[in-house]
Formats: C-alpha cells, sequence, structure tokens
C-alpha cells in the first residue's frame, strides 16, 4: 500500500483497486479501494495479537515481572462473535457503497442538492433515493467488559480509514474516502455534542475546518444533520460508529423522542449505514420507531451477552494461560477455569484483570506460584466494588440482575492496584538497599579500622603477618571496637600466640634430646650414662657451676 500524508490531516492510502469476486461490488471505486473480503481463517489471523513472551522472563527480579503481566492486555483472542461482527461490518460497509456508486447518474445531482441544503439549511432533510443506503447498519447492546469496543477498534483497523483516489481505471476521480469514522459519546453528554464531535473528527482526518465553520453560533440539531448528511456524501463516508450511546443525557438531549428522532432521522437520510453501541442502560434509545427503522437492514441486532463456560470460554482461557510470570509455571486444569468462570462470571475484562492480579499476588508475596485459592482469594479482597454484580449474575435471579442494569468493570481500579503493588516492592528495596549500603558502610569502617590497628602495630615492631591475622579474627569475633581496644587485645593475642610457639618448640627441643633417648645412643657406644648426659650438659661439673679455684 502506498501512503500519503494529506495536509493538516492524517496518512491516507493510494487507493488500489482490486478484483471483484461479487459481481455488483464491481465498477464501484469506493468498493475496489477496500481490502479483499476475508475468509474465516484470514479474518482470525488478522484480528489476533498475541503478546511477546520468553519463559526465561520468569527468572528476572519481580520488580520487573509485575510490569511484564500488563502484557496480558495486549493480548486480542477473536471468539465467534468477533468472526461475527467482522463479517456483519464487512457487509454493511459494502452495501452501504452500492447505492452510492460516484460513477452512477445522479450522483453529481445528489451532491448539489446536499450543497444547497446546507445553503439554505432546510430543515426538512431530502430523503432522495439516490443517497439511500442499501444497509442500514445494526446495534450491538452488551454488558460492559466484554470487549465491544476493543473489538470493534480492532475490526475497522482492518481497514485504511482514509482512502485517496487520483484516478479510476483511466477515469479521472479525485476524492478522499473515508472508509470508517467512530465517534464516542460527547463529554457533555448531549446531541449536539455527538454532532460537534462528527465535525471535529473530520476535520482530523482531511484537514478541513467543519467545526469552526458549522459548529459556532446556534444551529439546531436538524440543521446540523443537514450538514452531517452532506459532509457523508462529500467524502464516501462508509460506516458510521457511535459509542458508548447509553452516556447520552436524556434530559440534555431533550428525552427519550428527541434522542430516537435523532437517530432514525440520521439513519434514514444520511445515507451511510450506522452502528450503534452500548449497554443494556441504552436499550430505551433503541427500541420501537428505532428498531422500525431498521427493520431491512437484514442485519439484525447484536446482544453481546457474557461468556458461557463452554467452547469460547476454554478458548479465551487457553490463549491466556500461556503468559505466566511466576516462577513455577503451572498447567492449565479444569479446577481453574471454573475458579476463573465463578469470579469473573464470564466477563472477559474481569477474567483477565483476575488473571493478572492473581499473578501478581503470587509474585509479590513470593509464593510464585498460580492456585485456584489463591485466585479466589485475590477476587474476594481487590473485586469488592463488583462483587454485589458478579453475585447477581451466579444467582440468575432476574430481579437481582435488574438492579444492575450497567454491569460495570471500571470500578476495578486494576491500575490503582498496580500503583500499590509497585510502591510496596518499591519499598523493599529501598530497604534493601539501605541494608546493603549499611552493610557497605560497616565494612568500609571495619576496614579502616584493620587497616589503623595493622599499621599501628606493625610500628611497634611486630611482624605484619601476624598482626593482620590477629587483628581479622577479633573483628570477626567481637565486630567493631575502639582503635586503642582493638590494638590491646592484638598485641595480647599476638603475645598469648608467641608463648604458645614457644612452649611448643620447647617441647619439640625436649622430645628430640630425650634423656632416654641419650643412654639409650651411649650403650651402642659402650660410654656410661654419666658420661654421656654430662656431655649433653644435664649433668654440671664443680667447676662449671661455682668456678676453678686458683
Amino acid at each position: 500500500m502506498n501512503r500519503v500524508i494529506i495536509p493538516n490531516g492524517c496518512d491516507a492510502i493510494v487507493a488500489e483497486y482490486g478484483e471483484q469476486v461479487i459481481e455488483e461490488y464491481s465498477g464501484n471505486p469506493f468498493i475496489e479501494a477496500l481490502p479483499s473480503i476475508l475468509s474465516t481463517e484470514e479474518a482470525i489471523e488478522k484480528m489476533a495479537i498475541y503478546a511477546e513472551y520468553n519463559s526465561r522472563e520468569r527468572m528476572l527480579e519481580k520488580h520487573y515481572r509485575i510490569h511484564l503481566v500488563q502484557r496480558l492486555f495486549q493480548c486480542f483472542q477473536p471468539l465467534w462473535i468477533h468472526l461475527d461482527l467482522e463479517s456483519r461490518i464487512s457487509r454493511v460497509i459494502r452495501q452501504g457503497y452500492l447505492a452510492r456508486n460516484p460513477f452512477r447518474v445522479g450522483y453529481a445531482q445528489g451532491l448539489q442538492e446536499g450543497y444547497r441544503n446546507i445553503k439554505g439549511l432546510q430543515s426538512e432533510l431530502s430523503n432522495n433515493s439516490v443517497f439511500r443506503t442499501t444497509a442500514a447498519g445494526f446495534t450491538i447492546i452488551g454488558v460492559s467488559g466484554m470487549g465491544k469496543t476493543t473489538a470493534i477498534n480492532r475490526i475497522l483497523s482492518l481497514y485504511p480509514q482514509v482512502i485517496v483516489h487520483n484516478d479510476f481505471k483511466g477515469i479521472k476521480f479525485s476524492m478522499y474516502q473515508i472508509v470508517w469514522l467512530k465517534l464516542d459519546c460527547p463529554f457533555d453528554s448531549s446531541l449536539r455534542g455527538l454532532a460537534l464531535e462528527f465535525f471535529r473528527k473530520v476535520d482530523d482526518l482531511l484537514g478541513t475546518e467543519y467545526h469552526k465553520k458549522f459548529g459556532l453560533g446556534r444551529k439546531t440539531i436538524n440543521d446540523m444533520l443537514v450538514i452531517m448528511s452532506q459532509i457523508s456524501r462529500n467524502t464516501g463516508l462508509g460506516v458510521l460508529v457511535i459509542d458508548e450511546i447509553q452516556h447520552l443525557s436524556k434530559a440534555k438531549s431533550g428525552g427519550d423522542q428527541k434522542m430516537l428522532n435523532f437517530f432514525v432521522t440520521l439513519v434514514n437520510t444520511i445515507g451511510v449505514p450506522v452502528i450503534l453501541v452500548g449497554t443494556p442502560a441504552g436499550l430505551s434509545i433503541l427500541q420501537s420507531e428505532f428498531r422500525q427503522a431498521r427493520r431491512g437492514s437484514g442485519q439484525g441486532d447484536m446482544i453481546w451477552d457474557r461468556l458461557k463456560n463452554n467452547q469460547n470460554w476454554d478458548l479465551l482461557i487457553n490463549a491466556l494461560w500461556g503468559y505466566q510470570w511466576t516462577k513455577k509455571q503451572i498447567p492449565l486444569t479444569d479446577d481453574f477455569k471454573n475458579t476463573l468462570y465463578e469470579e469473573s462470571q464470564g466477563i472477559i475484562d474481569i477474567a483477565v484483570k483476575l488473571y493478572a492480579m492473581a499473578q501478581i499476588e503470587a509474585i509479590m508475596i513470593e509464593r510464585e506460584e498460580i492456585t485456584p485459592e489463591l485466585i479466589s482469594q485475590v477476587s474476594s479482597k481487590h473485586l469488592q466494588l463488583v462483587r454485589p454484580m458478579i453475585q447477581a449474575l451466579k444467582s440468575g435471579n432476574i430481579s437481582k440482575i435488574a438492579r444492575f442494569e450497567d454491569i460495570s468493570t471500571v470500578d476495578i481500579d486494576f491500575l490503582g492496584f498496580m500503583e500499590k503493588e509497585r510502591a510496596s516492592i518499591d519499598l523493599q528495596m529501598k530497604m534493601e538497599a539501605m541494608k546493603r549500603t549499611q552493610r557497605k558502610k560497616e565494612q568500609e569502617i571495619s576496614i579502616s579500622l584493620k587497616e589503623k590497628a595493622v599499621f599501628k602495630l606493625i610500628e611497634l615492631d611486630f611482624e605484619p603477618n601476624k598482626v593482620q591475622k590477629v587483628v581479622e579474627e577479633i573483628l570477626e569475633k567481637e565486630g567493631n571496637l575502639e582503635l586503642n581496644e582493638l590494638i590491646v587485645k592484638a598485641i595480647q593475642g599476638i603475645s598469648a600466640s608467641d608463648k604458645r610457639t614457644k612452649k611448643r618448640k620447647k617441647e619439640e627441643s625436649l622430645v628430640e634430646n630425650d634423656i632416654r633417648t641419650l643412654v639409650i645412643e651411649g650403650r651402642k657406644e659402650e660410654r656410661a650414662a654419666y658420661e654421656i648426659l654430662g656431655d649433653c650438659g644435664f649433668i654440671k661439673s664443680f667447676e662449671s657451676d661455682f668456678g676453678q679455684t686458683g
């Protein structure tokens, strides 16, 4: 793919037109410039993300390993519902472009009509059949924590967001095509804020100034819908995704009916497939008239329920289990799968966070292995805010579950948990460093004291070898002493050592000149005992003791 940078905008892909297997998709530059339709195997391969992992990392110090555990959140394991969603998005984008082939008669006329609508800001939007989309989109409703947003972002990333057209099979065709646009519920939770977010997102992509031009002043919601519709036509928008719709405020948006009217009008007149994403708390927006408006789409709504303890759960846990940073690697068993399911009730976000927290806990307490009991303990200790919701799901009691209409996992403060664990490690490391420093200082003090004592004793004419040995023995036995005290003890030690040495030498000498030995040797020479002992100095003569008389 050739990439270009749009002035003041984003990176874009230069259009490359591919041959189409499906006949009605041929001859439409908006469709032919899209990536190929994926098979199930191709979709799995392109969507899956497996984080980097090396088993040797398990031997690293714990302050490194608790960082590595966070790689778990980089993983994306495609499940059947992700494959279903990928296929749906692929279909609605292409079906939505069928009625908007820029080379069909009436396309330019429709653009001109839209321009006149903006110029006059007609409050009644045109339902020109030229731009009536052939696929009205669908809704995704599911509990928080199931990865709806992550999955949508992952699937949309398979498509270039902006494609630059210059020439279509020899026909001059200059246009920026926005394949997809995703809006999140605006900060002020109003429909007007949603429209302003639309202008901002397009400006970021194309370097335009729609927000500055149309976002200021007192334009009504209907006025803004006119402008949104025309911008969508001008940019060949493929699909509009609106996420977190449950956060829209009924009060700020004029109530349920006004919100319904906005989305019904958006779907019916903007000429682009619209996908609305939310939790059960947003169901009131997606009922009755809006459902009727989408009946002809053929896609059907997606109910994104929590996982059941079946093959999908096994697939998810198997993908995660290989990422272990405890020193002891534990094989996956049914006991682990069932415990994780019990504590998360099939909510993916809770399961992943719980698995990560259990590893960090095992590392921190130096247990270095995960057990089902540890997982349950971590859940009880750190998931207190979501436990009432988990207990309601476990019970299967509809009235209890209804109390938590929007099962939320934002109450699982994983970052706070990590910060506490990091702080604990930092404290431990600081304490260990302080101890090492203290030991080093003590050693330095000891060395300095030893050197001073040795030098002083050498000055006093003691033998260096004896001095060093005795001083080291005293320091090892009694620790640090005052210099004078150490010198005194060393002198005492050296003196005692010298006495022992002299005694040994004397004993050795006596053994060598033993009287019995001398007498035995003398008899061999036929000499008298008195004579041999006298010669050896054992018997002194009178003269030698008292001197000679003269």
